[in-house]
């Protein structure tokens, strides 16, 4: 039995016992905070076992990409490049609308968000070009402007509607060229234009959001929209205003700027004054479900604010696990998180071969960072970004697509070559942790 349990699960037992342990969070806290899906739908069980059905499936695509050779990996790249360009340019012109933006893409009856997949592929095309370039002094001059070349016309398709994930990504590129050792001076220019662009950014959001001629967007908007009926996501005012010129890619930005404002609004406010029904209400509400939590929290199962809180199986559940768990909850969280990323950096040490370490090191970090985003988020030190908390927060093709992340750090974990190790060893022979 302990055989066939090892032939299954293979690859590093501490990655599978922190998957394990956030499966089951997962499960707990999506369960509880589904209240509002539980009351429109007129079924208790339905929206846990939808999630508990996605996290098997997940499962299985994990089992599956574990036991892809890694050196197999290289040769999707390509491939992947060329998918990843063809659905974001189709999500930018014609995506499906939702939560008032058109980042999904409909597929054989499935909607997922090509940003997902587009994540993924950059990470993959930065290791392969950094393990390329590679020499005894660092990365060659050229990885910088190859990476350039290759992942920033998918951050700049991405940007448009998904914001924070084009941060992300950008953020986790970053570090992976600092990884990789590319030149330092190469390094400081990107920052400098990276500040520069969050300038602009900033420009573009406040001057935009006046010319915007829709209706502004509060931050309950997804409360308002997960409402109504579904095709009736957006109203008829915002879906034509959408399809006007010029609004098309900048119709988001009176949300940005109302998040931003919100966010530097630091004017304190009675209690009897606190907005829960306006833009702040996603806010005020996480605000509460923290600061009711304690050190043990209320108890699984007994949130109150999961109820009034907009998107609290998803962008807040981290905000309901508090309320619910405590301060040892939200530690042990993150430290499941620190315990992934470690545990990545010890496979990566041990690899011969540059491309497995970078390629694991950076699905970490994007795991990671995201995981950083969100609980950050919930806890008021961001501007809300819609960031969903991987493989805790309620979703669909993302959850999955983040098993295929973990399954590939498996992979690697299991047949990638050690460091040291010598050339007549046979792979059978290598130990898993």
């Amino acid at each position: 039995m302990n055989k066939t349990l090892g032939n299954i699960f293979k690859g590093d037992k501490v990655i599978w016992m922190v998957f394990f342990f956030l499966c089951i969070i997962s499960v707990v806290e999506v369960f509880s905070a589904s209240s509002s899906l539980t009351y429109k739908g007129g079924n208790y069980w339905s929206p846990v076992l939808k999630h508990a059905g996605i996290l098997l499936l997940g499962l299985f695509v994990m089992i599956v990409t574990l036991n892809i050779k890694c050196k197999y990996f290289k040769v999707t790249t390509p491939f992947l490049i060329l998918l990843s360009y063809i659905l974001l340019v189709s999500t930018l012109i014609g995506g499906v609308a939702l939560n008032d933006g058109h980042r999904w893409v409909s597929l054989l009856g499935m909607q997922f968000q090509p940003s997902e997949i587009a994540k993924g592929t950059m990470v993959l095309a930065t290791a392969q070009i950094l393990s390329a370039t590679q020499t005894d002094s660092g990365a060659d001059r050229r990885a910088f402007w190859w990476v350039l070349l290759v992942c920033l016309p998918m951050i700049m398709l991405i940007a448009p509607e998904n914001l924070s994930t084009a941060m992300l990504i950008a953020a986790t590129i970053f570090m992976m060229l600092v990884i990789g050792r590319v030149p330092k001076l190469q390094l400081f220019s990107i920052f400098a234009v990276a500040a520069g662009l969050v300038v602009a950014a900033m420009i573009f959001i406040f001057v935009f959001s006046k010319m915007d001629k829709t209706q502004d967007v509060p931050q309950s908007n997804e409360t308002e929209m997960a409402a109504k009926a579904p095709g009736a996501l957006q109203s008829d005012e915002t879906e034509v205003a959408a399809k006007a010129p010029g609004n098309k890619i900048f119709h988001r930005a009176t949300l940005w700027r109302s998040r931003i404002e919100s966010f530097f609004d630091h004017e304190k406010k009675p209690a009897d004054e606190v907005d829960i029904e306006g833009k702040d209400a996603q806010r005020s509400f996480s605000n509460i479900a923290i600061a009711s939590a304690h050190i043990t929290g209320v108890g699984p199962g007994n949130s109150e604010e999961r109820d009034f809180l907009s998107q609290a199986f998803s962008d807040f559940i981290y905000a309901i696990i508090i309320e619910e768990l405590g301060l040892a909850g939200a530690f042990l969280v993150a430290f499941l998180y620190i315990i992934l990323l470690y545990r990545t950096g010890r496979i990566a040490a041990r690899c011969e071969n540059n491309f497995p370490a970078f390629l694991a090191m950076g699905l970490a970090l994007m795991l990671t960072t995201q995981a950083l985003f969100n609980m950050c988020v919930a806890v008021g030190l961001l501007p809300i970004t819609g960031q969903p908390l991987p493989l805790i927060s309620k979703g669909g093709t993302s959850t999955v697509i983040n098993c295929i992340y973990i399954g590939t750090i498996l992979s690697i974990s299991r047949t990638a070559k050690r460091r040291g190790a010598p050339d007549i060893r046979s792979r059978s022979s290598i130990p898993d942790e």
